[in-house]
């Protein structure tokens, strides 16, 4: 279903940004954070994206134009307890990960997908990751096409806390029909099987949400170390120089005084940055401000907090009910169809829509452009709720709706 994408260029608000296109994705929102593109071997430019919730499981996007993206396939979830929340290509073949909403449930875990032909996506293997704690995969990582890193529960894992059920997993994928778990980690002091005390939670003003993994990012320039946000945790780096045993490097931890869920790490190598963001999860804001932090690196044992981007205004919008803070930026992924910058960071902010921040002088961040389209006539908020951004290395820029938007194409005009 493609939209008047005059009609909403019309109705949107936007500064440094055009809008080029804006599909409904057939009437089905619900989207996650996993985006990713595939150059098919018919040279058409394939946008694949997963979704939040049932009953739909991917969706695949000709954007070889972007003015006219076109769905070209859309499958659906095997249960309605479950979401494909993230997925990544590598090549021919697209990893998907499973979560389900109560612990226990089946199925759970990670699927690979032989996409040579789009229109008809081929299951290669299913990993189970479902037990009597888990919950299977919420966020997975492939882009050297060899290792899965994940944040997943296992059937063996036995959490303290039912909330940190979710932890680090890599898997070798190098045989795609048999992959192989090589190695694990979970914060100490959240696992009935550790022999630390258990870690210190939060204060019961600021929601205990979970020490467990979120995002789990491993970047070519510095292929020994993970990075990760750990939500209640911080951001946590890792040492996978040997990755059946990792090692904490560091943990850098915002809260308390803030309120937790760190989301995204995202190192900038040659500056020596994080950006580290904190993700908005309550739905009447009340939980705001959730910012985006610019964390100094030159010592990576010691992350150092320098700056904040602007905040979205809680109240320029009409309406301070909704979440309108921090979510997902554009991560740099390490694969040839991703644009990549140290000097501009993209994110999405929810109610706040798309926004565009200038690092060039880490102290001082600033705003240089944002996109808020119309509600979704079909949005059960009655508002935008933009979940994730991805910019391909042309630097078209693609964000997706949380539930009824669908996916806009833009370009950046800074």
């Amino acid at each position: 279903m493609t939209a008047d994408v005059n009609a909403t260029r019309e109705a949107s608000r936007l500064w440094n940004f055009k809008l080029l296109g804006h599909n409904e994705l057939q009437g089905f929102g619900g989207m996650g954070e996993g985006m990713s593109i595939q150059l098919a071997k018919d040279g058409r430019r394939i946008l694949w994206l997963a979704h939040e919730s049932a009953p739909k499981n991917f969706t695949g996007v000709d954007v070889t134009d972007p003015r006219k993206p076109k769905v070209v396939v859309q499958t659906d979830l095997p249960a309605s307890h479950m979401r494909s929340n993230s997925l990544e290509v590598v090549g021919d073949i697209m990893a998907v990960a499973y979560q389900v909403k109560q612990p226990g449930l089946q199925p759970a875990g990670f699927e690979l997908f032989d996409i040579s032909v789009p229109e008809n996506p081929k299951s290669i293997v299913f990993v189970d990751a479902s037990g009597p704690k888990s919950r299977g995969v919420h966020q997975l990582w492939f882009c050297d096409g060899r290792y899965i890193h994940m944040a997943a529960g296992a059937p063996d894992f036995r959490p303290r806390v039912q909330a940190d059920d979710q932890f680090y997993r890599i898997f070798d994928v190098q045989n795609p029909t048999k992959p192989t778990e090589v190695g694990r980690w979970w914060l100490p002091g959240t696992s009935e099987d550790d022999d630390v005390p258990s870690i210190t939670r939060h204060p019961k003003k600021s929601a205990d949400l979970g020490f467990r993994a979120h995002n789990t990012n491993v970047y070519p320039q510095r292929p020994d170390r993970a990075y990760l946000g750990y939500l209640d945790g911080g951001m946590i780096i890792l040492d996978i120089s040997d990755m059946s045993r990792p090692k904490m490097v560091s943990r850098w931890d915002n809260s308390p005084p803030f309120d937790g869920f760190t989301h995204t790490v995202l190192p900038l190598f040659e500056r020596e940055l994080f950006i580290v963001t904190d993700e908005a999860i309550r739905e009447d804001g009340s939980d705001l401000p959730k910012l985006t932090w610019v964390v100094d690196g030159r010592d990576e044992t010691n992350p150092t907090p320098l700056s904040t981007l602007p905040a979205p205004p809680t109240d320029a919008y009409g309406r301070t009910d909704r979440r309108i803070g921090a979510h997902n930026i554009h991560e740099n992924v390490p694969l040839p169809t991703s644009w990549k910058s140290d000097q501009i960071i993209i994110g999405t902010y929810f109610g706040a829509g798309l926004r565009a921040y200038d690092i060039s002088n880490p102290y001082q961040p600033k705003e240089c452009g944002f996109f808020l389209p119309p509600a979704p006539p079909m949005s059960r908020i009655g508002a935008i709720s933009l979940n994730d951004v991805f910019v391909d290395e042309r630097g078209i820029v693609y964000t997706v709706d949380r539930f009824a938007g669908g996916l806009y194409t833009l370009e950046m005009e800074f």
